[in-house]
């Protein structure tokens, strides 16, 4: 795959830093794409050098005046842990760092900024963010689905926005680039910037989604409550439906962690229900060599299994198809299989998914999410704009929002899934 990690800028940087530090990142310091000395020069950029992403880090001189800047954070999507943490510290980032004194926070995701929904615009400062990490959620609120692109410019200009910091997953990614487009279409001097949020972890590019060690911590304490049901009882069977929609990289992780877990069903590796090589029979044989079994699901496993017979796919108001509930479909069958069988079992069903997205960020998480806003300003500041602010090799780096989007997957082949399998127990394969 081609990419072009070109970032936009606004313009010349006219404004010296006011940050009294002397480790500035120049724009010519770069991350190298491939580090493997077999792929090195596997892709290269236009002019035949080895492909390479933008630092991202503060900037010697800036292109806002920051007596003169005026800031909008909007939050959009599902919730995750840490989404508060982010909006902290993009506020006092550029409160403090940069003496920006008007920020305000968008109401109820890319719907604030539409007037026609009527949602009254929030004032922030550190006093009004100084204990929301503490709580979970977004103290801005968000919803999914598209807004008119020219509606939101129009907004956004109206308000005399000069930066606007987006803190969502891909349709959030996809509408920022919209924005961008007609920003650039007008001529007017804003920059976009996103700070890229999917408890899923399924976007490419990025090392690691924030939100997601909280999300692994909070299923390790499902696994381990399931394992002592399932081992509190004759024949006993833990089932734990979990995030992961169309990747598994929660469930793997958490098993990993965990090492209770007998089986993980992610979207990436089909199964069979039934047959003679298929889950059920496989879990039978579990159970009458071990007496207990734990069982984690992501959400989106099986989704064939359900669909033979459905009505047509319909899709949420973020274009998501809407996915038909793996774990209670596992649940019953599990229980009319052992039932047919004339062999007792004891069942507990756990889904933990909106507890955990609810939760405020861990220690890993906040230190993350922290980082995440302090260059998300730096970028603002700069004049950078249509860019997302990511980890990538353990380096912090600015991508255009072009390059990314949720489609990163467990490799069936790859090593996260052989130790999934090593740590389970469970077969390579549960098809016949």
């Amino acid at each position: 795959m081609k990419y072009d990690f070109s970032i936009a800028n606004l313009g010349k940087r006219l404004f010296k830093s006011p940050l009294c530090i002397s480790n500035f990142t120049p724009d010519k310091k770069r991350l190298l794409f491939n580090s493997y000395s077999d792929d090195y020069l596997s892709c290269a950029d236009k002019k035949g050098e080895p492909l390479s992403v933008e630092l991202a880090g503060p900037r010697d001189r800036i292109f806002f005046n920051p007596s003169r800047t005026k800031a909008a954070i909007v939050t959009c999507g599902g919730l995750c842990p840490g989404i508060n943490d982010v909006i902290r510290s993009i506020t006092t980032a550029l409160f403090f760092n940069y003496n920006v004194r008007d920020i305000i926070g968008v109401k109820y995701g890319l719907r604030g900024l539409n007037p026609v929904y009527g949602h009254e615009l929030v004032k922030l400062s550190p006093e009004a963010v100084k204990d929301i990490t503490s709580i979970g959620g977004s103290i801005l609120s968000t919803s999914r689905g598209p807004q008119d692109v020219n509606t939101v410019v129009d907004y956004l200009a109206q308000l005399n926005i000069n930066i606007l910091f987006c803190i969502g997953g891909d349709g959030t990614i996809r509408a920022a680039e919209k924005i961008t487009a007609e920003i650039k279409k007008r001529k007017l001097k804003m920059a976009i910037v996103c700070i890229p949020k999917t408890i899923d972890n399924d976007l490419n590019l990025i090392q690691k989604s924030f939100g997601f060690d909280t999300a692994i911590e909070k299923a390790v304490e499902a696994i381990k409550s399931a394992h002592v049901e399932a081992k509190g009882s004759f024949n006993g069977i833990g089932l734990i439906k979990i995030m992961g929609r169309n990747s598994g990289h929660i469930a793997a992780l958490a098993a990993l962690a965990q090492n209770d877990t007998n089986f993980v069903l992610i979207p990436e590796v089909p199964f069979a229900l039934t047959g003679p090589n298929g889950f059920l029979a496989t879990l039978r044989k579990r159970m009458k060599s071990r007496g207990h079994a734990v069982i984690l699901v992501a959400e989106g496993a099986g989704q064939y299994l359900l669909r033979e017979n459905a009505s047509p796919l319909q899709k949420d108001a973020s274009g998501n198809i809407r996915l038909q509930d793996i774990g209670v479909f596992l649940k019953n069958a599990i229980g009319d299989y052992f039932n047919k069988l004339n062999m007792e079992i004891n069942l507990k069903y756990i889904e933990p998914s909106y507890l955990i997205r609810s939760v405020p960020a861990n220690a890993s998480d906040g230190i993350y999410c922290n980082s995440l806003g302090q260059y998300a300003v730096h970028a603002g500041m700069a004049g950078k704009t249509g860019i997302l602010v990511a980890l990538m090799k353990d380096e912090y780096v600015h991508l255009p929002v072009g390059a990314v989007a949720s489609n990163r997957k467990i490799d069936p082949a790859d090593d996260i899934w052989l130790r999934v399998l090593e740590a389970t127990g469970q077969p390579a394969s549960m098809t016949n």
